[in-house]
C-alpha cells in the first residue's frame, strides 16, 4: 500500500449547503417550491444530475435539462465556498496518513471549474498530491480512467492504492482500477441506497475509522 485517494464531495468536504443553495436559487426562479437540506443532503453527491431529478423531476434525457444544468452551476459558481468545510476530523487523518509515508490524492466528478478554485480554500494542512476532477481526462466516475490518472499522478501502481468515497459510483470505480475500497457511511447516502450491496472492501462511520484499517506496514 503506497496511497489512499479520496472523494471530494460528501468524503473530505462537506458541500451540501452551497449545492443546495444553488438549487433552491434555481427553483425560486422558476417559481417553484424551494427543497428542505434535509431532502438535499443525502443527494448532493449525485452533482447537478441528481439535485435536477429532486428539485424538478427531470432526467439527463429530457428536454431542457442542459439549459437547465447549466444555470444550477451558474448560481453554485457564485457561492460554491460559501458554507463549504472540511468534515471534522479530516486533516486529522490526513496528517496520521503522511506520517505513515503514504501519498493522498482527490478524485472527484466535480468539474475542473469548481474543484481547482475550491481546493485550496478548504484548509488542508497537507497537499493533495493528486487532484482529478470529472472532466479531467474527459470521463467521470464510476469510469476507472480518473482514478488511473490519478494513480499515475502519485507515481503508483492503482493496486498499491485505497480509495475512500460516498457514493455506488466510487466504489465502482475503485474496484474497477484494482482499489481496496471504503465507504464513507458519514457522507451523503440516501434512505432507499443500498450500501451494502456496493461491494465496499471497508465501511468507516468517521475520517478516524479509517486508520485502523490500515495495514501496519506499507511501502
Amino acid at each position: 500500500m503506497q496511497a489512499i485517494l479520496f472523494d471530494l464531495d460528501g468524503t473530505l468536504a462537506d458541500t451540501a449547503l452551497d449545492l443546495g443553495g444553488a438549487l433552491n436559487r434555481l427553483l425560486t426562479e422558476e417559481g417553484r417550491p424551494t427543497v428542505p437540506m434535509q431532502q438535499i443532503r443525502p443527494i448532493a453527491s449525485h452533482g447537478a444530475r441528481g439535485l435536477l431529478r429532486l428539485g424538478f423531476g427531470i432526467e439527463k434525457t429530457d428536454p431542457g435539462f442542459d439549459s437547465l444544468r447549466q444555470r444550477f452551476l451558474d448560481h453554485y459558481e457564485a457561492l460554491f465556498c460559501d458554507q463549504t468545510r472540511l468534515f471534522d476530523g479530516i486533516n486529522d487523518m490526513l496528517q496520521a496518513l503522511t506520517a505513515r509515508g503514504l501519498r493522498w490524492g482527490i478524485v472527484t466528478n466535480k468539474p475542473m471549474r469548481f474543484t481547482d478554485r475550491l481546493v485550496p480554500t478548504l484548509g488542508f494542512t497537507t497537499t493533495p498530491g493528486a487532484i482529478v476532477s470529472g472532466d479531467t481526462v474527459g470521463v467521470p466516475k464510476p469510469d476507472p480512467k480518473p482514478m488511473y490518472h490519478a494513480a499515475s499522478l502519485l507515481g503508483v501502481d492503482p493496486t498499491a492504492c485505497w480509495y475512500v468515497g460516498d457514493a455506488e459510483r466510487d466504489i465502482e470505480a475503485g474496484r474497477a482500477a484494482g482499489m481496496t475500497t471504503v465507504l464513507a457511511d458519514y457522507g451523503y447516502i440516501a434512505d432507499d441506497d443500498q450500501p451494502e450491496a456496493w461491494g465496499a472492501d471497508w465501511r468507516i462511520a468517521q475520517p478516524q475509522d479509517l486508520l485502523p484499517l490500515l495495514p501496519t506496514s506499507t511501502a
